[in-house]
This record gives C-alpha cells, sequence and structure tokens, in this order.
C-alpha cells in the first residue's frame, strides 16, 4: 500500500449503510476515503469528478447496478481500479464482473480478512480472487461464454430502472430523456426479449442481474 504521503484515494459504494461503514472502517486507515455512494449511477457520477485510484463496490446496487457502474467508469476513468465485494458467488457474476472491468472479485462474509490484501493486490497491477469461490482461475472464468442480454447498454438501463417500479417521468429524469424516449425504450425491450408485462421485465432483470435485489 501507498505511504501516509500518498495514500491512494478510494470510492466506496453499497447502498446498505452498515455495510458500508464497515468497508468505509476497513479502509479508511491506510488510504484516502473520498466518499461513499448508496447506488451506482451516484457513484459514477463521483468517479468522474474525483478520479479515484480505486473504487470498492457492490454488484446489486438501486438505479444502476455495479456492472453497468463499471462499465461506465473504465469508459471514462480507465485507470481507476474497480474491486467489487458482494454476496453473488456464482461463476456467472464473477466472470460478467471482471469481463466490466473489474480487477478484484471478493465476498461479503470474507471482506474484513481479505480487503486489505486485495487493495494491495491491485495497485500494484495484479488480479484478485476469494478464494472461496472453489473451481474458479480467472483464467477459466475469462473464457466463459458472455451471457448475452441482446439489449444495449442504455436499454439496461431503462430495464433496471422500470424493474424498480419508477414511472416513464422519473426515468426519463434520470436518464435525461423524454418519457416518450422511455416508453420507445420500454416497447423495443419487450420485443428484443419477447416479454409483455412489466412482471416479466421485473424477473428477467432480477435473475440477468441487471436489477437490484434486496438480499444483496
Amino acid at each position: 500500500m501507498m505511504t501516509n504521503e500518498k495514500r491512494a484515494t478510494v470510492l466506496l459504494a453499497d447502498d446498505h449503510a452498515l455495510v458500508a461503514a464497515g468497508l468505509a472502517k476497513l479502509l479508511e486507515e491506510d488510504y484516502e476515503l473520498l466518499g461513499t455512494s448508496g447506488d451506482g449511477r451516484s457513484l459514477v457520477a463521483a468517479v468522474f469528478e474525483h478520479r479515484p485510484d480505486i473504487v470498492v463496490m457492490d454488484i446489486s446496487m438501486p438505479q444502476l447496478n455495479g456492472l453497468e457502474a463499471a462499465r461506465q467508469i473504465k469508459s471514462v476513468a480507465g485507470d481507476t481500479k474497480i474491486i467489487f465485494v458482494t454476496v453473488h458467488a456464482d461463476l456467472a457474476y464473477v466472470a460478467a464482473a471482471f469481463r466490466a472491468g473489474g480487477s478484484g472479485y471478493l465476498l461479503k462474509g470474507s471482506a474484513a480478512g481479505e480487503l486489505r490484501k486485495a487493495m494491495d493486490e491491485v495497485l500494484a497491477g495484479g488480479w484478485y480472487l476469494t478464494p472461496l469461490i472453489e473451481g474458479a482461475s480467472l483464467q477459466d472464468l475469462m473464457k466463459t461464454p458472455e451471457q448475452k442480454h441482446f439489449l444495449t447498454g442504455r436499454q439496461r438501463e431503462v430495464l433496471q430502472l422500470v424493474a424498480e417500479g419508477h414511472s416513464a417521468k422519473t426515468i426519463g429524469n434520470v436518464l435525461h430523456i423524454s418519457a416518450k424516449t422511455v416508453e420507445f425504450h420500454k416497447a423495443e425491450i419487450m420485443k428484443r426479449l419477447r416479454l409483455h408485462s412489466v412482471a416479466a421485465l421485473t424477473r428477467y432483470a432480477i435473475d440477468h442481474g441487471i436489477s437490484a435485489q434486496s438480499s444483496n
């Protein structure tokens, strides 16, 4: 890790206040914690403003899930490293996280014992995958066929917000587009996925890790 004169800067994102506070406690002694976000969209805005050395984030978050947030972060702040701290141990999530730009992946249950090690590895230019995910290697994960949603990034954003119960007007305000454009995207999503109700869209979003889940 860096010296006190030049500590690595960190942004933290988790929608559970107690989890965020616990992670912040682990980080604040050795790193410069720039702030904490409770959703993916505010995290992306904070990254664009502060350009931290590293982001520690969850996958399941409201407004913009961690995978989409990571893609947006890496597209503009490519040097910022990303570590995912999540409850998702499924290999599909792990593979998606590294494809989205992650450099580290650990589970919330082991964060207290692993986060500093993961930070050091990632800041040194390496990779970190928790040993709790058995039978997985980074090389094998990157060979896993990518799950295709047949949706654009904008459509995935709209889908998540629809699944979270937001109105077209609210979604438009969040994404800075008109409500009419939101409805267009919603119709196109239903057409592409061959789904015919908001309930079906919501289930799809949850099943494919697009929408935040209350159990994250």
